[in-house]
């Protein structure tokens, strides 16, 4: 089993390999790659430990029409640390692009620091998306304007290749049920609370 299993991802690595040279030989070339090479860093910063959705979230847990809002944010930030940081990443174990030999950069010629952890999935990605998801169910046009940050963050993994393009992959779609899941928990947790408070007997009133 562990056999097919390591067959199956050599073969995906080797796809993943073949794109992220395509990214490199097209677009980070040039003089689209001098201006991406000065953005694509800055990018994905915001990104880093989750930063600007953290920020986000907790702006909206202040002001109680958009506090649910937050706490679904929330829930599915928590929720991506779980499943993707601790379980997943050391579970699968794999290395990144710039440790692998063929057609990746070499970590001494990489635009930011060498990240230390798994590659699979990537975490930017995970949070980015699970957080605009939250954000999408109740505010249509702001998490659809978060979910384009979220997709650039995710390419400016792949564009400085510390991510190969599966990991992103499964960075979109595991982030998107995670934030379906995180909103939907923090919906069940506020419907029970309103139907518990208006079970709860009103004391009565006395006249004088």
């Amino acid at each position: 089993m562990e056999d097919i299993f390591s067959y199956i991802l050599s073969q995906i690595t080797a796809y993943d390999q073949s794109i992220l040279k395509a990214i490199h030989d097209t677009i980070s070339t040039g003089t689209s790659g001098r201006i991406l090479n000065v953005i694509m860093p800055k990018i994905t910063m915001l990104g880093d430990a989750g930063i600007v959705w953290i920020v986000l979230t907790l702006i909206l847990l202040i002001p109680k029409k958009t506090r649910r809002t937050g706490a679904s944010m929330a829930v599915a930030l928590v929720l991506c640390v779980i499943f993707g940081n601790i379980i997943i990443k050391n579970l699968v174990a794999r290395p990144r692009p710039f440790d692998m030999e063929r057609y990746a950069l070499a970590k001494e010629h990489l635009l930011i620091a060498a990240p230390t952890d798994y590659s699979f999935p990537s975490g930017h990605t995970l949070s980015s998306v699970a957080a605009s998801t939250a954000l999408f169910k109740d505010h249509s046009v702001w998490g659809f304007l978060a979910f384009v940050l979220a997709l650039t963050i995710a390419f400016s993994r792949l564009y400085l290749q510390v991510h190969y393009p599966s990991d992103v992959l499964a960075g979109l779609i595991l982030g998107f049920l995670l934030g379906l899941w995180g909103s939907s928990i923090v919906k069940t947790v506020a419907d029970f609370a309103a139907k518990k408070k208006k079970k709860e007997p009103v004391p009565a009133t006395t006249e004088e």
